[in-house]
């Protein structure tokens, strides 16, 4: 029959030894450490990662504008694409009029199932490039909880990990330090010479 006394390597004994007290105080700091820290380190990082997406998402509406445009026929046989959004896209011929240049062609990806005739919206870039459209408030947040998740987890698996390996080398000082004691007190025991 087992019993756990709890609480034993905060109190004095002849039995404690140093690695026990190292043990229970990394204890008590991984426990802080996982039920605050972690909390803070995906808190801040993802407070970082929030400001830094807003600051992409306004620079590219800043740069991009959308552009209203005609579907006037498919690009060839095409093959479909994935954007951003997770949808297929086909390459298609698209027009446009604007204003004191006239009318403009070019082909840009338009959603599956997009018909000839159909209006579509076309971002392009300062230059004139065919470029996706400007990541938008659900994006940015997507982008935020997932750094922020991640870099929790990160510093969870990093606690965890010095813990273990506290845990491990305090094991090896308590088997060393109980050799040694043993050593002293082994010949009084079994009445040998040391």
């Amino acid at each position: 029959m087992r019993t756990r006394v709890r609480g034993w390597r905060w109190r004095r004994s002849p039995l404690r030894r140093r690695s026990d007290v190292v043990e229970a105080w990394t204890a008590l700091v991984v426990a802080v450490l996982l039920l605050v820290g972690a909390p803070l380190a995906g808190a801040a990082a993802a407070w970082w990662a929030h400001d830094e997406a807003t600051s992409v998402s306004m620079e590219q509406r800043a740069e991009r504008h959308r552009v209203r445009a005609e579907v006037v026929g498919r690009k060839g046989d095409s093959l479909p694409s994935v954007e951003a959004g997770g949808q297929h896209a086909f390459r298609a011929t698209v027009r446009w009029t604007e204003p004191g240049e006239g009318t403009r062609t070019t082909t840009a990806p338009v959603a599956a199932g997009t018909r000839q005739g159909e209006v579509v919206d076309v971002w392009f870039d300062s230059r004139g490039r065919n470029v996706p459209p400007p990541v938008d408030g659900p994006a940015v947040w997507q982008h935020t909880l997932t750094v922020g998740m991640c870099a929790a987890g990160g510093a969870v698996l990093v606690v965890l990990l010095g813990h273990v390996v506290v845990r491990r080398v305090a094991l090896r000082r308590r088997l060393a330090e109980w050799d040694r004691a043993w050593a002293r007190t082994e010949p009084e025991w079994t009445h040998r010479r040391a």
